[in-house]
């Protein structure tokens, strides 16, 4: 078994981040957490919990094409448990997507009804999307927007400062830039992350990275494993990281000199394949499995 690796990450300007979330928050009715949907716990930031307080939020799963539909089942049942309204959507098809913004105004409902009394009526919903780096935060933007409102790039950490984007429906939304936090007490947390691509792949062995992919997809996701790179049963039984990172390199024909196995070039077919979702829809994660927390904001934990 190929060891954790324990990751440490925060730039700078996420520090900034935090500052503008919480001087933020008085101008919007409710927040909007994205999370990765194959890795629903990884990807969230516990540092949202104490800064969004007692405002309003709801959790969107994106990417919910690329992981197992089974497993984004149990999550959304496990969150709504614990009265959080959760969404699973896929900003590459627009699917879920109409579910966000009514979700929204349901959750919002009294707090609008009491408004209209008051006699203002026609305030739009005010959302503050916010996420951790390469969640989809810009794409699930530019679709609620009808169009490329939002600078996206494939690669974490791109949305810098925050901007407000008007859609339909009445809703004004609120991005603001991608955040992690100062460390992470699991190390699997960060491998997990490091897998879907949320932090620099430079600063990463991409040959270790390969490998605990390839052991944990070995356990758990064993046939599409072995589809994928036409690999029998009885060839990946009790194989670590490395025989199995080999194995595929032999099976893809990644050969150099002398015979021998190109295992860079093998680590990063296997990352980007399984990023890309070649590898089948696969989610790294399922619910915990525990009694219910005192308190609500630990519900993740």
């Amino acid at each position: 078994m190929s060891e954790v690796v324990s990751i440490q990450w925060f730039p700078g300007h996420m520090a900034k981040t935090r500052r503008l979330m919480k001087e933020n928050l008085k101008m919007v009715d409710i927040v909007v957490e994205l999370r990765d949907a194959r890795i629903p716990k990884s990807s969230r930031n516990p540092e949202i919990e104490k800064l969004v307080g007692d405002k309003p939020r709801m959790i969107v799963l994106n990417k919910s094409d690329e992981a197992d539909p089974n497993a984004t089942a149990k999550w959304i049942d496990y969150y709504e448990g614990y009265g959080v309204k959760t969404v699973a959507i896929d900003c590459k098809s627009g699917k879920g997507l109409n579910k966000v913004v009514s979700t929204a105004k349901e959750i919002l409902k009294d707090k609008f009804d009491k408004l209209a009394e008051k006699g203002i009526i026609g305030r739009p919903v005010r959302m503050m999307i916010v996420g951790i780096p390469n969640v989809g935060k810009s794409s699930f933007i530019n679709k609620m927007a009808g169009g490329k409102r939002a600078k996206v790039e494939d690669r974490p950490g791109v949305t810098r400062d925050k901007q407000w984007v008007k859609v339909e429906g009445g809703v004004e939304l609120l991005d603001m830039p991608g955040v992690l936090w100062p460390k992470f007490e699991d190390p699997k947390v960060g491998e997990f992350l490091a897998f879907t691509g949320a932090i620099k792949d430079d600063i990463l062995d991409i040959e270790h990275l390969a490998m605990r992919l390839l052991e944990l997809m070995a356990k758990e996701y064993p046939k599409n494993l072995m589809e994928r790179y036409n690999i029998k049963e009885e060839e990946i039984q009790d194989l670590d990281g490395y025989d199995l990172l080999m194995l595929v390199g032999r099976k893809r024909g990644f050969l150099v000199s002398g015979g021998n196995i190109n295992t860079e070039r093998t680590a990063i077919t296997v990352v980007d394949e399984y990023r890309s979702g070649k590898l089948g829809k696969i989610s790294l994660e399922m619910p915990p499995q525990k009694n219910k927390p005192q308190k609500a904001e630990d519900f993740d934990d």
